[in-house]
């Protein structure tokens, strides 16, 4: 079964990250996905992550695709025009990537451009709508596509944890009426706030994954309290990284842990290794999955 089929038959499927590399050198990364090979549903290949200049999500889905690997192509955008989104989403399908990410992305000041002028041209709405359009045969101004339509199972992001929650949720209901069929999260810490979210989004019955990024250290947990808006990291979480003498383990422990709570209340579960790609499989063997 496909990704999609497996999603939409309501399986419970699980879904990790990689991130392309700074430079052409994809070895450790296709090593990296072998470890998580038939342990995994699909992988989504990350998009100039944080606006950090990297080899491009297309060409590392194109490689893993080739490896028969079922990739997830993460498309933000930041960095391009609504020529250029079309023509690579097209691009995409002509290479049998099906599987869409669409994401507004992180401005080009965090990252290590911070001079880049960022385009916007579109946002993550926006862009489902075009790629629904896509799909009935025309671009974006109704001009007709030649040959056979592309066909793409559409994915976007939700944060949970968004305070106030309302404006959240609106715009999750603008991604589903433009075409979104299914969700993947940002990072879950606080299990209750997730709960919350839950029960306010089950009347719009589209599947969620439940984000989890892997913690590195107490440091990285306050740092996301500080600056990642929606991220909670409870204090009890902090102390058992701060007290830790292994910290990976430890990270382990915490994400099989979240994993193991969030699996019955959710349709899968969305892994944000951040780095640390190769415990993937030892955090996917401590949560049983």
């Amino acid at each position: 079964m496909s990704f999609k089929e497996k999603v939409q038959s309501g399986k419970f499927v699980v879904t990790s990250e990689i991130g392309p590399p700074k430079g052409i050198e994809t070895k450790v990364l296709l090593e990296d996905a072998e470890l998580i090979r038939n342990k995994v549903d699909a992988i989504n290949v990350t998009d100039l992550q944080s606006s950090v200049m990297r080899l491009g999500s297309l060409a590392v889905c194109s490689l893993l695709k080739e490896r028969g690997f079922e990739p997830i192509f993460q498309v933000t955008c930041r960095d391009r025009n609504r020529l250029a989104l079309q023509s690579d989403i097209l691009s995409a399908a002509s290479l049998g990537i099906e599987n869409l990410l669409l994401l507004t992305g992180d401005h080009t000041t965090l990252g290590d451009h911070p001079d880049a002028k960022p385009v916007f041209d579109l946002d993550s709405v926006q862009l489902l709508d075009v790629v629904r359009t896509l799909q009935q045969g025309t671009d974006m101004k109704g001009n007709k596509l030649e040959g056979q339509a592309p066909k793409f199972f559409m994915g976007a992001v939700v944060n949970p944890g968004a305070d106030p929650l309302e404006p959240q949720i609106m715009k999750m209901e603008k991604k589903i009426a433009a075409g979104a069929q299914f969700f993947q999260t940002q990072a879950i810490y606080d299990i209750k706030i997730f709960e919350n979210f839950l029960d306010k989004v089950k009347r719009l019955n589209v599947p969620i994954l439940g984000g989890i990024v892997l913690l590195k250290s107490a440091g990285m947990a306050k740092y996301m309290n500080k600056n990642v808006a929606g991220v909670t990291v409870p204090d009890n979480l902090i102390k058992e990284m701060e007290s830790t003498k292994d910290k990976v383990a430890t990270s382990i422990e915490i994400a099989a842990r979240l994993i193991k709570e969030l699996k019955p209340m959710c349709q899968g579960i969305h892994i944000m290794p951040i780095g640390w790609d190769k415990i993937v499989p030892k955090v996917l063997d401590a949560s049983g999955l």
